[in-house]
Order: structure tokens, then sequence, then C-alpha cells
């Protein structure tokens, strides 16, 4: 276990955003994961995680991906941080209804590991951004 296997996680980890099968979050993360980016109203831990990949990542956000990445990576952390783009088909975000359309928005992802699996995630993202993108909020 090490560096690079835990980068191999966590590109396995990232393709499962829009992913139909998600049982692959059982073998990448700890049954006891506490991801703390996920939003109050969600179940904790690896439910809630399964549950955002199911809602968000197939139903409301699609193509998303890195369109730039920086990756550092140091015994059992890495940290990610970019650009991602993607589509978002309309609806409420963050309580904001948005019109559907395409964005880019900074994004930092910030992992633990134990072993080879996630124990640990946080993250950061310019919501505000994508929300001008969609025309959902405007400057005056």
């Amino acid at each position: 276990m090490g560096v690079e296997a835990n980068k191999q996680t966590l590109d396995e980890f990232d393709r499962l955003l829009g992913a139909e099968d998600l049982s692959a979050l059982d073998r990448l993360c700890l049954p006891d994961m506490v991801n703390h980016a996920l939003a109050p109203d969600r179940p904790a831990g690896l439910a809630g995680t399964r549950e955002f990949l199911d809602t968000m990542g197939r139903r409301q956000m699609t193509h998303e991906g890195w369109s730039q990445l920086v990756v550092v990576a140091e015994g059992d952390y890495i940290v990610q941080y970019g650009s991602r783009h993607g589509r978002w088909h309309g609806g409420r975000f963050l309580g904001v209804e948005a019109d559907a359309g395409d964005y880019d928005r900074g994004f930092a992802a910030m992992y633990r590991f134990v072993g080879d699996r996630i124990a640990e995630r946080w993250a950061v993202r310019d919501d505000l951004t994508m929300l001008r993108q969609l025309g959902a909020l405007r400057e005056n």
C-alpha cells in the first residue's frame, strides 16, 4: 500500500460519477468512511456518498470531469485541485433554481486513505461561479 495504490483507488473513485453501477464503492472506501463534503440532509458516510453519486452524478450532472487537474500526494493524503466541467440538467441547486447548461468551476478535493481505501473526503467547490454560468445568479 502506498501513494501509487491510493492514486489508483482515487482514479477509480472519480470514474464513479455518472456510473450506473456503484458497487465498487464498497471496495474503494472503508465501511465507516467519513465524507465531510456531503450536504447536511444526506445520510452520513458511505451511504450518503452512494446517494450523492446516484442522484447528482447520474440524474442532474453529467459529463463532469477534470478540465484542469493538479494532484499532490504524500503519505496517506491526496489533494486534487483544478477545474471541473460538466452539464447541469436543470432544477434546484443549493436551493436556487438553475436552468440547464454547461459549467466549468474551480474544485478541490482532499482524501485520507487507510490501506488503499478512502477513509475521509473533503471538498471545496466554486458553486457561485457555476450558478452564474447557468444564469441562476446575476451581477447587478
